[in-house]
């Protein structure tokens, strides 16, 4: 291993001179990610602009065993972007075409960097519909929503990104590069390798290439919003829909704190005095979605729903589907720091999950918002604090154990979607507490034996 000059000399040979920065005032923006508090410097940053120039990277970083941390956008919320002391972060921005869309199979092939929204519009271009949408998708990129799995508001009906993954293109830990899948709707040969990269955060490979499987946009579509003077009127009458076997596109949650800050936020006409509220949308053949939305509607009132509004066109819809994805951002303006957690529990556990959320603010005083997509159990409990505050933060770190750890005792997990990373790792092992905890280590050592790709993140060997 050669000292830090002569590997940055020898990337500089490898690459043009506008693909790598290495001035500590130029890599400060890739020195931390969406999560608060985690912050440290690469050694460089590179930006690749082919599948080549990862490989070439790769080799020089394998031979120097200097660590890899590949990134996107930089949204992730649970520091697996984070780079490590003496690293370089592999930022694949630059790889952002959308190479082919095949309406014969309904596919779509893209680069890792391109921009989730710009796959989704590209899809709708051509009648067809690409439903994985995480709240960051104007600016995410498609690896990163592989790397973390990510979902979203249509996740309860359409599934995670995980479910529109057909093909990976992957760069491994030694250079050599690997195409896992294909266009084909059923494949059973050998493992199914795509699989163990798909949520692997960075750890295992780095993805260049997806092929995404589409499908036919969905004809007609109704949103509704229903207002609540409990939350647990709410959680019920999610359970209600569920049980009267609805599957709505959406079914998304905002409790009061996240309704008064959206509404002085985005000025779109939310009810501030309800204690909460039922985003819920149903897509699909038009007499399908009159039946689903007259039904949620009764639903919503036989289970306490002060007011349900039923959307008047596709504009007025986009405004209520706002109110719901600009939640973060609305939130973020309060307090300094604004932590927002990813705790999922069996739909028939929400109540209960939710009144904990509640309670726990309560015990330590700390200001919590919660919403999230209650469709599936997944909840976003916010807290609102100054990182600056060290009481109010060992509190807030007390409390986030505490949520975590009742998720995990009402048959729950400690993320449906943001991933492991470095904020969660000391928690996995509650969760993966059997011979499986070992599996995980097992497949990082045998994939990436020097451990060049994202160390220490999800666990420690």
């Amino acid at each position: 291993m050669g000292s830090p000059e002569s590997f940055l000399r020898s990337l500089k040979q490898a690459l043009k001179p506008e693909q790598i920065v290495s001035d500590k005032i130029d890599v400060l923006p890739y020195s931390f990610d969406g999560t608060s508090g985690l912050k440290e410097y690469p050694l460089a940053v590179v930006f690749p602009e082919s599948t080549k120039d990862v490989q070439s990277i790769v080799k020089l970083c394998a031979s120097e065993k200097i660590p890899i941390v590949s990134r996107g956008s930089g949204t992730g919320l649970s520091g697996g972007s984070v780079p490590i002391r003496g690293s370089i972060v592999l930022c694949l921005v630059r790889m952002n075409c959308i190479e082919e869309i095949d309406t014969n199979n309904l596919t779509l092939l893209a680069q890792a960097g391109a921009i989730t929204l710009s796959i989704e519009e590209a899809a709708a271009d051509e009648g067809l519909f690409y439903p994985p949408d995480p709240g960051s998708m104007k600016i995410s990129t498609i690896g990163g929503n592989i790397a973390n799995n990510s979902g979203g508001l249509r996740g309860l009906k359409y599934g995670v990104t995980r479910n529109y993954v057909m093909g990976l293109e992957v760069v491994m830990p030694d250079g050599e590069l690997a195409w896992l899948g294909n266009k084909c709707v059923k494949d059973v040969a050998g493992y199914s390798l795509k699989d163990l990269f798909i949520g692997s955060e960075g750890t295992l490979g780095i993805i260049t290439r997806a092929l995404l499987r589409l499908l036919p946009m969905p004809p007609s579509r109704r949103t509704l919003l229903a207002t609540y003077d409990k939350i647990e009127a709410a959680s019920d009458t999610v359970s209600a829909i569920i049980a009267a076997k609805i599957i709505p596109c959406t079914l998304e949650f905002l409790d009061q704190t996240t309704i008064q800050c959206v509404e002085e936020f985005a000025n779109i006409g939310l009810p501030t005095e309800a204690k909460a509220l039922l985003l819920m949308e149903t897509d699909g053949h038009e007499s399908v979605v009159q039946e689903e939305a007259a039904a949620m509607e009764r639903i919503a009132r036989e289970n306490g729903a002060i007011e349900v509004n039923i959307a008047k066109d596709d504009l007025e819809a986009a405004k209520l589907a706002s109110a719901r994805r600009s939640a973060f951002s609305a939130l973020a303006r309060i307090k300094p720091t604004t932590i927002l957690e990813d705790a999922t529990v069996p739909r028939s556990e929400l109540s209960k999950m939710v009144r904990f959320v509640e309670d726990v603010a309560q015990k330590y005083q700390l200001k919590i918002a919660n919403f999230g997509h209650m469709g599936d159990g997944n909840l976003h409990p916010t807290i609102l604090t100054d990182d600056q505050n060290q009481e109010e933060m060992k509190k807030v770190h007390y409390a986030m154990d505490e949520i975590f750890e009742y998720a995990l005792s009402l048959g729950g997990t400690i993320t449906g979607e943001h991933g492991v990373g470095l904020a969660k790792k000391k928690h996995l092992g509650h969760q993966f507490h059997d011979a499986s905890f070992p599996m995980l280590k097992a497949i990082k050592r045998s994939l990436d034996p020097g451990n060049i790709l994202n160390p220490g993140k999800i666990f420690d060997l």
